[in-house]
């Protein structure tokens, strides 16, 4: 295991009448006014929107609608400026992963003069930061306990992420009944989302580290049983349950301490999302099956590891690797995402920048190589 260092600040407020905290949590902090952020509008006529409305009432609120899915730099701009004309003491994320995300430049924008863009490239140029808390309505991305958020400039056609702890909400309200309303179609998304962040950290080459890779594999076979029942049943507390906590504890930094990372996958489907408006889940569950079969000589140990312990399969080390990836990629389909580029009509006229960009900014415990890149891309159109 490698030496780390391990901070995590913020407070998670979980179940049915977690909303109820939101009140006090801000008046402890002597926060009086609140600029809400929410996605593009699903929310309004909602019994969340108008429990959040009645919570707080006895402050001074203003409302930013229109964070998008892929949350793009343009629209945080927008935000921004109404921000400061309004001068909040808390930005309140109402939302899933984007909203949040967003909201994380918004906040670490507001005391600076330089372009949100500039800083997502260079976010140590931030010298402070307004606080943040957040109320979550998908379970997908981890966003509402880490320091990390992904961030689009459409208009150049790229995707980036920051991150900062400062970012960090500083309380997180959790409650599964939020996510009822949650289509099967945006569930799935959600389940692979938190499966690739484990395997992102736990697809590592480093020596003695069985917490992390037990706890890692505990996440991934939880997802594997309960994913798919949930399916079947969207407005299951208990199953909404398990799965928002699956993904708060995917990426709040416990499984992915003293171990190498890798977020190669990531690095490639931002690349494709970058051009393409395809959602995050739906890339990541393409890219992923294709980049095991890439790099099984690299990872063929922690494969075999995934195989044994995770798909419970025996036999050879070799047949082991190929079923474990085969098992993956079938998992992911029967949660009924479509499993190839060409399914969401993307060719590969952009590859050539998506490589070149990639190779540049090197992806992958070990970087992978021009080829390795291109033969994971291509292999994912069919």
């Amino acid at each position: 295991m490698k030496d780390f260092s391990f901070y995590n600040p913020t407070k998670i407020i979980f179940g049915r009448n977690s909303l109820k905290s939101i009140s006090n949590e801000l008046k402890e902090r002597g926060y009086k006014k609140i600029f809400l952020t929410f996605g593009k509008g699903s929310l309004k006529n909602s019994f969340l929107y108008k429990a959040v409305k009645f919570e707080l009432s006895e402050f001074e609120s203003l409302e930013f609608w229109g964070i998008e899915p892929n949350p793009r730099v343009e629209t945080i701009r927008k935000a921004l400026e109404e921000a400061k004309n309004f001068n909040p003491d808390i930005v309140l994320a109402i939302g899933g992963g984007s909203v949040i995300d967003g909201s994380k430049l918004l906040v670490g924008s507001y005391y600076s003069d330089i372009d949100p863009w500039e800083l997502v490239l260079d976010f140590s140029k931030v010298t402070k930061v307004l606080p943040l808390a957040c109320i979550l309505t998908v379970a997908a991305t981890g966003t509402e306990m880490d320091s990390f958020a992904v961030i689009t400039n459409w208009a150049k056609n790229e995707k980036k992420a920051f991150g900062d702890v400062r970012v960090n909400p500083i309380f997180s309200i959790l409650n599964p009944e939020f996510t009822f309303s949650l289509s099967a179609e945006q569930t799935a998304y959600g389940i692979v989302d938190i499966y690739s962040h484990v395997c992102e950290q736990y697809f590592n080459t480093t020596k003695f580290a069985p917490i992390q890779d037990r706890f890692s594999e505990s996440i991934l076979n939880t997802l594997i049983e309960y994913g798919p029942q949930l399916l079947k049943d969207l407005k299951n507390y208990d199953l909404r349950s398990i799965i928002m906590w699956s993904s708060t504890m995917a990426l709040n930094g416990i499984i992915g301490a003293g171990v190498n990372q890798d977020w190669a996958t990531h690095g490639i489907e931002h690349e494709i999302s970058a051009f393409y408006d395809i959602p995050h889940g739906a890339g990541l569950a393409i890219i992923t099956p294709r980049w095991m079969k890439e790099v099984k000589k690299q990872k063929h140990d922690k494969l075999v590891q995934y195989g044994k312990r995770v798909w419970k399969l025996e036999g050879d080390n070799e047949t082991i690797v190929s079923q474990s990836i085969e098992l993956t990629f079938k998992f992911f389909k029967d949660l009924g995402v479509k499993m190839n580029l060409k399914e969401w009509e993307i060719d590969k006229s952009y590859f050539p920048v998506m490589i070149k960009r990639l190779v540049k900014e090197g992806v992958g415990e070990f970087p992978l190589s021009k080829e390795q890149i291109e033969n994971i891309l291509i292999n994912s159109i069919n």
